[in-house]
């Protein structure tokens, strides 16, 4: 993991953030291009950091997976109306389609599984009753119980985007926060005062990489502000 994250991070940057739509909201009998249509807006994922979750318009590289869409799914119903990403011949074209329009200039890489993410036990069974057996959304609650979701379509990403600007910096905050020479057990196990400044002010360089335009004209009391 380590390593495939290295390929997606630059300039400095060396974090990435995850995100996941668990299951992905598609609606049972609707093809990718359909799904995908019905979110132009948003992407339909949410942050798997604990930071509070912030829109993201952009990005600098990511990495896309969706399992669990078979190939059946691709087209419409007849005399449904038609987008742009109707007109592409695969999957992996519609998702390169699609997040070209929400990142723009991102480097991306795109992944589609056929088999989807498995949710019999012992996986948590939290599932709303609109879900059925394979994970699809349906109009209404279904009969039976939500611990009968026996899998899931799901969309996923490894993301290097300048939110991580936010959580990062924020994290150095709190660290900043508490006076640490009131806990001597803090550095009688061996960290050295020093040595955590140093890495406090690594940290807060490295959060500003993330940061959009960083020194073209704030300053790094402004970047702390963000």
């Amino acid at each position: 993991m380590m390593h495939f994250a290295d390929s997606l991070t630059f300039s400095g940057r060396k974090v990435v953030a995850a995100w996941a739509a668990l299951p992905f909201p598609a609606l049972s009998g609707s093809s990718l291009p359909d799904i995908l249509s019905a979110h132009q807006q948003d992407v339909p994922w949410k942050l798997l950091s604990s930071w509070r979750e912030q829109k993201v318009s952009c990005c600098f590289a990511q990495s896309v997976v969706l399992r669990g869409i078979c190939k059946e799914r691709l087209t419409s119903c007849p005399g449904q109306q038609q987008s742009p990403l109707h007109s592409c011949e695969g999957p992996e074209q519609v998702l390169q389609q699609y997040f070209h329009t929400q990142f723009p200039g991102a480097f991306s890489t795109f992944h589609v599984l056929q088999q989807p993410c498995d949710t019999r036990t012992p996986f948590p069974q939290f599932f709303s009753p609109l879900l059925t057996r394979r994970g699809f959304l349906l109009d209404k609650a279904q009969g039976f119980s939500s611990a009968g979701v026996e899998s899931i379509p799901v969309l996923a990403a490894l993301q290097s985007s300048p939110v991580l600007h936010s959580l990062l910096s924020g994290l150095c905050r709190d660290l900043r926060a508490p006076d640490l020479r009131r806990w001597s057990s803090f550095f009688t196990a061996g960290v050295e005062q020093d040595t955590f400044q140093e890495a406090l002010e690594e940290l807060k360089t490295l959060s500003q990489c993330y940061q959009l335009g960083f020194g073209a004209d704030g300053s790094e009391d402004e970047a702390d502000s963000d």
